[in-house]
């Protein structure tokens, strides 16, 4: 501590001046600059849900993203699966509070890097006798604690790692919610066409009821049979139903999904278009796993911070040192400089109970991040053993569809010729259907797994960089 004497030769009266020259002069060397000032934010009292489909997106969000970056965007024609995921990236509300989070870990950046203040001490002593010779004394001194410069440099470099791993999360978390709003779009259309050929044979079936009514009424049937014939429309008639209320639920999800009010009614046009991965491609997409997938990235960056951490520990065992300069003078008029070191005795406490947690921490780390890994890969490998088989399905339900598709052709042909009757006429038209259905429901699973393995692999997220190489980075020789 540094202390310097200002009240040699005054009289013990004087202590009211020398009390508030010693406040101005502790009030001075409080910065003076730079404070910030309070302001309320109070809570919403409403929902903030649109309306309406926004005309125009920010793409400055989108950068993460780049497949989406150069695809128009024009709710006016409706949206296409690419425009779904465009609003789905910009207005979608748990991406906005993902966002906020790169907020703090910038703010623990900044909390890290900055040194802590020096320490101001003073005293003031007024002599209470009447002895001749006898002042006003009074000592100034600063310390200044050095243990934070030693683990500054770790405690830095864990926050820019954990302020690393936060952007890699959002950008999983973007991948998360493109994969999402392609994975609805492609259920709402594709399970709205299948209503609309559900209701087409629902139509048909009910056409054969009431022809079939008409003729027991007549006594041209039995009752069995008509009996048979509604319990079929009926079928029919709850497939529609449940179809109806999974789209109506879906289409609330994507609402949700796009921050967009519940009645909004969206227009969703085109078909579900996604790129295929070739095999070429995807190895090498797996290959590259470790530095493009997101998540992976962010599990890096957490364990690199943590490896900080580590170090931090370690260098926190050393004895914590704080010097000081002092000057003083006593009541008797003598003047005094001096030098104060306070260190602390690692006799019973030498940081191992943080040692001890930050390594085992790094362990647990290191096995989460294998254990990413290894699911990645086994996902992808489940998902190619999928998209085979559904491959398989589909090419031989598309051989049966031409022969069963001509039958009803015919069917529809002779019965408007007369030659045969509505029994007849359904039982030739419904295999068309009911293959055509599962037509629909194979490549509706197709285009899913498609998406899916898509953001697993960050396939058509071609202009994602690689991640620089991270210290700390796991290895087999790293582990404890």
């Amino acid at each position: 501590m540094f202390v310097h004497n200002r009240t040699a030769g005054r009289r013990p009266g004087a202590l009211v001046p020398t009390i508030r020259r010693l406040i101005v002069a502790l009030l001075c060397t409080a910065p003076l600059a730079g404070c910030t000032l309070y302001h309320p934010k109070p809570l919403p009292t409403s929902p903030s849900l649109q309306e309406r489909v926004p005309r125009r997106a920010v793409t400055a969000e989108l950068l993460s993203v780049p497949v989406l970056r150069n695809h128009p965007f024009n709710p006016d024609d409706g949206l296409d699966i690419t425009e779904t995921a465009i609003l789905a990236v910009v207005n979608n509300p748990d991406l906005r509070t993902q966002r906020d989070g790169r907020g703090i870990a910038r703010a623990q950046l900044l909390a890290a890097g900055i040194l802590p203040n020096p320490q101001l001490t003073a005293g003031l002593d007024h002599p209470t006798n009447s002895a001749a010779g006898l002042m006003n004394a009074y000592s100034l001194g600063i310390s200044y604690d050095l243990g934070a410069l030693i683990t500054r440099s770790a405690a830095v470099g864990s926050a820019r790692a954990a302020a690393d791993k936060v952007d890699w999360g959002l950008i999983w978390q973007e991948w998360q919610v493109v994969q999402k709003a392609r994975l609805l779009f492609i259920q709402i259309t594709a399970q709205e066409e299948r209503l609309g050929l559900l209701d087409r044979y629902q139509k048909l079936l009910a056409d054969r009821a009431r022809r079939t009514e008409e003729a027991l009424r007549e006594g041209n049937l039995t009752l069995d049979m008509v009996t048979g014939n509604q319990t079929e429309l009926q079928a029919v008639q709850t497939r529609c139903h449940e179809l109806e209320r999974t789209v109506h639920q879906e289409r609330q999800d994507l609402n949700a999904l796009l921050g967009l009010a519940p009645t909004v009614l969206l227009r969703l046009t085109g078909p579900p278009l996604l790129p295929e991965v070739p095999p070429v491609q995807l190895q090498r997409a797996l290959q590259l796993l470790p530095r493009r997938r997101p998540d992976l990235l962010a599990l890096q960056a957490g364990y690199a911070s943590q490896e900080e951490q580590f170090r931090q520990a370690v260098l926190a065992q050393f004895p914590a040192l704080n010097l000081g300069v002092t000057r003083a003078r006593d009541t008797s008029g003598i003047n005094t400089t001096g030098i104060g070191v306070t260190m602390t005795l690692p006799i019973f406490d030498r940081n191992q109970g943080a040692i001890a947690v930050a390594r085992a921490t790094r362990r647990q780390l290191y096995d989460e991040y294998q254990a990413r890994l290894n699911a990645a890969y086994g996902e992808v490998a489940a998902l190619q053993e999928q998209q085979a088989l559904l491959t398989r399905q589909l090419a031989a339900v598309h051989r049966e569809l031409p022969t069963l598709k001509e039958t009803a052709r015919r069917a529809r042909a002779a019965l408007a010729a007369g030659e045969i009757d509505t029994n007849q006429a359904v039982a030739l038209q419904g295999p068309w259907f009911e293959k055509r259905l599962e037509a629909l429901s194979l490549a509706q699973t197709e285009l899913e797994q498609r998406a899916m393995l898509l953001t697993l692999v960050g396939a058509d997220f071609d202009d994602i960089p690689s991640a620089p190489q991270l210290n700390g980075k796991p290895t087999e020789g790293e582990v404890p």
